[in-house]
């Protein structure tokens, strides 16, 4: 999740895989979402991963389920690294690093602080502005 300005990226719960998509609706419920932003497997050619195959039924559903949410994939390589590298900069233990949970959401927010970056973000943001 974001900021209400939408400057700084925020990690929220790992959530199990089959408990998603139920997580999701209640959490829109209580929240004003717009953009929803996952993370797209990709290999290191730029191809997508066998994990794709699981990534773009989700994308399909949420599309369907929330319409009025744009839904985007991201790419994430390298995110993983970059979670655990923060980790140790940080300071955090051994013991804490092999948290999957934990990398997990130190990833998604690298994966969301990195679409908040990008040009197609910024680029959305100021057409929205000039409407």
């Amino acid at each position: 999740m974001t900021d209400p300005l939408r400057i700084i990226a925020n990690a929220l719960a790992t959530v199990e895989t089959k408990q998603l998509e139920k997580w999701l609706a209640d959490y829109f419920t209580k929240n004003d979402v717009d953009i929803i932003v996952l993370g797209k497997p990709s290999q290191m050619s730029g191809q997508p991963s066998e994990t794709m195959r699981f990534i773009e039924p989700l994308a399909a559903r949420l599309r369907r389920a929330y319409p009025d949410k744009k839904v985007v994939l991201y790419d994430e390589r390298f995110t993983s690294v970059m979670a655990h590298r923060a980790m140790l900069d940080s300071g955090i233990g051994k013991m804490a690093r092999r948290d999957k949970a934990l990398v997990d959401r130190i990833s998604a927010t690298i994966i969301l602080q990195s679409y908040m970056d990008s040009i197609e973000y910024n680029a959305d943001r100021f057409r929205e502005a000039f409407k």
